[in-house]
């Protein structure tokens, strides 16, 4: 292991054989482990700093050297023998035009210290990276070229890292080599930068001038060319700032579950990670959101059972009751136990390069909870260069915005400013299951707490019984002039006659009352299709069998109220006609409109219509009439 921590900054690749290895690793094992992220604005030397980080701490092994030396010839550096950059540009995109897109992750550790540090790209269009690496970090190293002072993106970044709960941070003012190590320099960027920070909530940071290229401050400090600096070098401050490890033990107990361990009939267990404080055999524990209460009987681990769990430690807990809990659950301390509530405040970073919908259905994750969610129409989107607060109807790639979130059911949480793992979530996309955006859970709003829903004496089940049949929603959905109304209402002339109870609801109908004031925008449309899933829903609580016919273009939506609806009572039925056939049938007129401009948004012509993938019922009412279309759609409800 001698031949490994030499004074050589480069490993020599013949002496990790098997045995130094498992002395490396003794040596490490037991460190602590720091997080941190380099960010700031488009080449202010990130990727430098790093690969600066990595030979410094002898990180590098003897082939990799000889791997960037050469690619640094080959690249040209100015006449500086090794473009550190390179180590951590793994794409050749990112060679090629010498930025960062990716979020590039790299190991290194000191004596005193292990660390992982994320390079994070600069460029705005890839802010959503940053997001990412930011979001696991403990500590942002915020970059800015002494050339250029405090800019656009640098302000960017810091408001981000302090919105995910980023505390610890460092101003790094590089490339003073360029200014002549003018203090002058580094002050007034300092004095810039503090305005800022106090401004967004930043109330400590740690200031260090810096150069990479030259290696100055970075792993000795002072550097003899800043002689008016007496802080200490970078990794001095990574190896001793102190993460407030304890203050997680210090919180009451949380382990959000991540899966029931039933291996045989003698052992049931509930494997997790501990977010917060810690845990002993005996202790009582309550389950969220039911509120069971038991005790632990054990702690399991692969090394045996322990006597006790903290913080940060992945473990299997039994419990002296029989229980219900299972994934998404939260068992937590009795006596401090998380809320459970399904309407927030958030605030929203949006990460894709499809708008944000309001009222659309996505998948929301948070901890081990998966749930659908709706988003409102955001409150204001916040400028990160004026922090003013802007009006805003969606959220658009890279946007920041405060918005109210809406789950299915009660979800357990806390605030994000308490617990990162029960406060962050993730919304992905239900059709691609693409993560589009990352937010911070704020507080649950009072009207979610103080809504409950009231037992009635008489059921859905009375309700069905008293009319004699089985409840359904037929959802009948295609292109305008497909011949949706036409069928539906001959659908239910041919119900009312079989003394079935029913009702229609009709798209045109519909905005005529309960949906006036809504468009034909996108937005518009899902809010129409929600407002009349909720009302079917009501609607065949009574036991009614209810008829809609409404274009519904989007399978989400339609998705959407096939949940609200106890399973197989949604019946989707695509009236499945030509557009050529369908606009042959314009009795409105609408095509025509549509096609000359006059009419913005009409599913089929400036509008997408997503057909359904698997209807219960499909029609093609090229090959049969409307009543033999409801013929064939009553023979399949009714035995």
């Amino acid at each position: 292991m001698a031949d490994i921590q030499t004074q050589d900054p480069v490993y020599k690749t013949d002496a990790l054989i098997a045995e130094d290895i498992d002395a490396y690793l003794d040596i490490h094992q037991n460190k602590g482990l720091l997080r941190f992220i380099t960010c700031g604005s488009v080449d202010d030397g990130k990727s430098t700093l790093i690969g600066r980080l990595l030979y410094d701490s002898k990180m590098i092994f003897e082939d990799q050297l000889a791997a960037l030396e050469a690619d640094s010839k080959r690249v040209g550096t100015q006449g500086q023998d090794i473009d550190f950059a390179l180590l951590v540009d793994g794409l050749a995109a990112e060679r090629e035009q010498g930025i960062t897109i990716d979020v590039a992750y790299r190991f290194f550790a000191t004596e005193k210290r292990k660390f992982i540090v994320a390079d994070t790209p600069g460029h705005e269009q890839y802010t959503r990276n940053m997001v990412t690496g930011a979001s696991t970090a403990d500590l942002a190293v915020i970059l800015i070229d002494a050339r250029k002072g405090v800019l656009s993106q640098t302000r960017r970044h810091s408001f981000l890292a302090h919105l995910i709960g980023i505390r610890h941070i460092v101003l790094a003012v590089n490339k003073m080599d360029l200014v002549g190590y003018d203090q002058a320099t580094f002050d007034e960027i300092v004095s810039d930068y503090s305005n800022f920070a106090e401004s967004i909530g930043i109330k400590d940071f740690t200031a260090i001038p810096i150069s990479g290229f030259k290696g100055d401050n970075i792993a000795i400090a002072p550097s003899p060319e800043t002689p008016w600096y007496s802080g200490p070098s970078l990794i001095e401050h990574l190896e001793t700032v102190d993460l407030g490890a304890d203050e997680e033990q210090a919180r009451p107990f949380r382990m959000p579950v991540q899966w029931v361990n039933r291996p045989n009939l003698d052992f049931r267990g509930f494997s997790g990670l501990i977010s917060d404080g810690e845990i002993a055999p005996g202790d009582t524990v309550r389950i969220v959101p039911s509120g069971k209460t038991s005790t632990v009987k054990s702690i399991v681990t692969m090394d045996g059972d322990k006597d006790e769990a903290v913080a940060g430690q992945s473990v299997t807990l039994t419990l002296a009751d029989e229980v219900d809990c299972s994934r998404g659950d939260v068992i937590a301390a009795a006596d401090a136990p998380p809320q459970a509530a399904d309407q927030f405040e958030t605030t929203i970073v949006w990460m894709s390069d499809e708008n944000l919908i309001p009222g659309r259905g996505y998948w929301l994750k948070l901890a081990t909870q998966t749930i659908s969610a709706t988003v409102a129409e955001p409150k204001y989107e916040i400028d990160v260069n004026s922090l003013e607060h802007l009006a805003a109807k969606s959220l658009s790639l890279n946007s920041i915005g405060v918005a109210e979130v809406t789950t299915d059911k009660p979800i357990v949480f806390e605030c994000y400013k308490d617990s990162k793992q029960l406060g962050g979530f993730i919304l992905v996309d239900k059709i691609t299951n693409a993560t589009v955006a990352a937010g911070m859970i704020h507080f649950s709003l009072r009207r979610a707490q103080n809504v409950h829903w009231q037992p009635t004496t008489i059921t859905r089940d009375d309700h069905s019984a008293m009319k004699n049949q089985k409840p359904a929603l037929l959802w009948f959905t295609g292109l305008s002039g497909s011949g949706k109304s036409t069928i539906a209402n001959v659908v239910e002339k041919k119900l009312a006659r079989m003394n079935r109870h029913t009702f229609l609801l009709d798209g045109d109908n519909v905005r005529h009352g309960l949906n006036k004031d809504l468009g034909f925008t996108e937005a518009d449309r899902i809010e129409n299709i929600r407002r009349v899933g909720e009302v079917a829903k009501l609607m065949t609580d009574a036991g009614l069998i209810v008829i809609t016919a409404f274009i519904s273009p989007f399978r989400a939506e339609r998705e959407m109220v096939r949940n609200m609806l106890p399973e197989n009572e949604f019946i989707e039925v695509h009236i499945d006609t030509p557009l050529e056939l369908a606009e042959a049938r314009d009795v409105k007129g609408l095509y025509k409109k549509a096609r000359s401009g006059e009419l913005k948004n009409f599913t089929g012509i400036d509008s997408p219509y997503e057909e359904p993938e698997k209807p219960e019922i499909r029609i093609d009412t090229t090959a049969m009439t409307p009543e033999e279309a409801a013929d064939l759609i009553i023979a399949r409800i009714i035995p």
